[in-house]
């Protein structure tokens, strides 16, 4: 690894050109594996998000080959609520080239928000995010960490980022997931369904209504930290505080229309099998809009 006394290397800086056609303009965040740039892209000519392994992992073969997949998945997927990816390289180091998204993640609009969202624009979070997931289930994936830090909203449209912890549904380790989103199946490991994202769905819709996650007591937001990806240490379930029991219901800390109430409470059973099925979940949230959603 690329580790010093002082720590891992600094992320690439500004015009680098870490693949051919391709020029960073400014470094955006950097995760526990991952640094994401701001690029331009020539051959586009537009701007482009750079998904790279940090310097002091790369070599790592496993976090490659999983950068790899998600970027395949998303350069090969198309839907309206899921991000884009333009390319994939993998030299001279595994690269995802992401298309540029204007609006701001959800756990960054919940910190200045000044007072609650209505709730149609619950419900039609809702809705958008019920299509995006619904589209990845018929292509034999669950997302498995649906949470605002991952959902970026603009104008009312929202996008679904980050396929690192996708997997086919069956069997999976304890702890797959992000710490505060996990399902109480994704704590505990064993067979996971698509009823594990409708927790998801649950659970971000709840912060979004109520301000904090249903576990937090009242307590803050935000993204939960690193999610883990099955592999190596992290998981297990302390990753999730509350996994026998499932969520206090909405109406317990804010109003809403009853319908809504009902089907964020209904995703959020401890039981998966209580929970609704995606296409129950999304006709429950669309019948609480004034207006139906247009078709996408």
């Amino acid at each position: 690894m690329n580790r010093t006394a002082a720590g891992p290397a600094p992320p690439l800086l500004p015009g680098t050109e870490p693949a051919p056609g391709y020029e960073v303009l400014a470094h955006l965040t950097r995760t526990g594996w991952l640094d994401v740039h701001d690029a331009w892209s020539a051959e586009r000519n537009c701007r482009c998000v750079l998904k790279m392994l940090r310097p002091d992992r790369r070599g790592e073969r496993r976090l490659g080959e999983r950068l790899l997949r998600e970027g395949r998945w998303l350069r090969d997927f198309t839907h309206p609520h899921l991000v884009r990816a333009y390319d994939v390289l993998d030299r001279p180091e595994p690269l995802v080239v992401l298309e540029t998204l204007t609006g701001e993640t959800l756990s960054h609009l919940l910190h200045r928000l000044r007072r609650r969202p209505a709730a149609a624009d619950v419900a039609l979070l809702g809705v958008q995010l019920c299509s995006a997931v619904h589209y990845l289930h018929g292509r034999g994936l669950l997302h498995l960490d649906l949470k605002p830090s991952n959902v970026v909203v603009e104008r009312g449209h929202a996008t679904v980022l980050d396929l690192s912890v996708a997997r086919a549904p069956g069997p999976a380790p304890a702890g797959l997931g992000t710490r505060g989103y996990l399902s109480p199946e994704q704590a505990r490991g064993g067979p996971l369904s698509a009823a594990a994202d409708v927790w998801g769905i649950g659970v971000t819709l709840f912060e979004f209504a109520c301000g904090h996650r249903p576990f937090d007591q009242g307590g803050g937001h935000g993204s939960g930290g690193e999610p883990y990806d099955g592999s190596g240490t992290g998981g297990g379930g302390e990753w999730f505080p509350q996994p026998k029991r499932g969520a206090p219901p909405v109406a317990s800390l804010r109003r809403l229309p009853h319908p809504l109430a009902a089907a964020v409470d209904g995703c959020l059973q401890a039981d998966p099998a209580a929970r609704p099925h995606m296409a129950e979940l999304a006709a429950a949230l669309a019948g609480v809009l004034p207006v139906p959603p247009r078709r996408t």
